[in-house]
């Protein structure tokens, strides 16, 4: 079969798979199977194929950071002094590297870099700042902001 390149590429069944994956994906084989209205061999041959073909990335267990002591978290916005391909990968690269940043995007116009980091309170962030900013020759200008209070978070992506 070949990979699909648009969610249009996939069928009802795949459709309804994804949608229950992403609410809960630790569902047994057999669970996922009745609630997409399928057999288990061909739930877990479907599963397997969104996988392989890259639909599914990963499944992960979303932890509440406040629970586990991480209380704050950053929006950085990082500004680069050399603009140029290599650079930009150069700090992307970093960035992949370092545990306390959870996402990293490429962002225009504005800053080059928009990262959300997780950590355990101040000193963990002037740390960091230190770590993954200050000691880079090509950081520019780094501006943060600091979440206050979550309205939404959401990992699901509509299907």
């Amino acid at each position: 079969m070949s990979t699909p390149e648009t969610l249009a590429d996939l069928d009802d069944l795949d459709r309804r798979i994804l949608d229950q994956l992403q609410t809960d994906a630790s569902l047994t084989n057999q669970d996922l199977a009745a609630r997409v209205h399928a057999s288990a061999p061909t739930c877990l041959r479907r599963v397997r194929r969104l996988t392989e073909i890259g639909v599914i990335q990963k499944q992960v267990a979303i932890l509440d950071a406040t629970k586990l002591g991480s209380t704050l978290t950053a929006l950085v916005e990082v500004t680069l002094d050399i603009q140029a391909a290599e650079r930009m990968d150069e700090f992307e690269a970093r960035m992949r590297e370092e545990p306390a940043v959870l996402q990293c995007y490429r962002v225009s116009p504005g800053p080059d870099f928009l990262l959300i980091a997780q950590v355990k309170d101040m000193p963990a962030y002037h740390a960091l700042v230190h770590r993954a900013f200050t000691a880079q020759a090509n950081v520019r200008n780094v501006r943060t902001f600091f979440s206050v209070h979550r309205a939404k978070f959401e990992t699901r992506i509509t299907i």
